[in-house]
């Protein structure tokens, strides 16, 4: 199998808007777009890891599985989807093409064809600690300029850590005292 290489097209990632009619609020730092778009590609790479994952899983536990990644999906884009239209709140552009997604990501790519349960258990798991491990470092950077898309990281940071903890704990077994 051959590696595709990516070319990221120019003026990837956010650009400024004009200030236009009533649109004369809070307009977010350079900074602080950027710290947006970094969340954004994640969330959109782990809403297309997560139906890689779910198309593809195979083997013990499947369907508890299949539907839980659905789940994780869901969260991803509707998180992905409030992300940008706060970038547009904002006055900042975000930058969803596939070539800056693939590009910026901080997941793992996911396997071509078929995956067993388990191993797409620990697969997807890295792809949520990855998007949360990303929040998390934009996080302090975020609160100190925009504590209302502080809030947004918190209650995404929430749920996904919830689906990584639901999900692998299909594959745990109790620790022994």
């Amino acid at each position: 199998m051959t590696e595709q290489s990516i070319t990221l097209p120019k003026h990837a990632g956010d650009t400024r808007t004009a200030a236009e009619n009533a649109e004369k609020g809070f307009r977010a730092s350079q900074e602080l777009s950027d710290n947006i778009q970094k969340v954004l590609v994640d969330l959109i790479a782990l809403s297309l890891v997560g139906k890689q994952a779910h198309w593809n899983i195979v083997g013990p536990n499947f369907r508890d599985l299949h539907l839980n990644l659905d789940e994780v999906v869901d969260i991803a884009r509707d998180g992905s989807d409030e992300f940008a239209e706060r970038l547009r709140a904002l006055h900042a552009t975000p930058d969803g093409r596939p070539s800056v997604v693939a590009a910026r990501t901080s997941i793992g790519q996911f396997p071509q064809g078929e995956v067993s349960t388990h191993d797409a258990i620990d697969l997807i798991v890295a792809a949520i600690e990855a998007t949360v491990a990303t929040m998390r470092e934009v996080h302090d950077a975020v609160d100190a300029e925009d504590p209302t898309t502080s809030d947004m990281l918190h209650e995404y940071t929430q749920k996904l850590e919830q689906q990584a903890w639901f999900i692998s704990s299909e594959t745990r077994a109790p620790e022994k005292a």
